[in-house]
């Protein structure tokens, strides 16, 4: 944990907080340089925390969003 902190340029305790959900909502750019340490695109990571049939179905506008959050 401590390494992957440090290479995603966050403190260890923060990487703690977020992966016991203490971090209701983490910073874009921390998750994404978390996922870039471990390898994870952040499709996998956007796809594992909106799996597919929770909730209604993405609009127009939100999936212009997912699009260009994953570019």
């Amino acid at each position: 944990m401590l390494e992957t902190a440090l290479e995603a340029r966050v403190s260890p305790e923060t990487l703690r907080k977020i992966e016991t959900g203490r971090v209701a909502t983490p910073a874009f750019p921390t998750i994404a340089a978390i996922a870039d340490v471990l390898g994870l695109s952040l499709d996998s990571v956007w796809a594992e925390i909106n799996p597919p049939g929770r909730g209604s179905a993405p609009t127009s506008s939100s999936h212009r969003t997912r699009e260009r959050l994953a570019s």
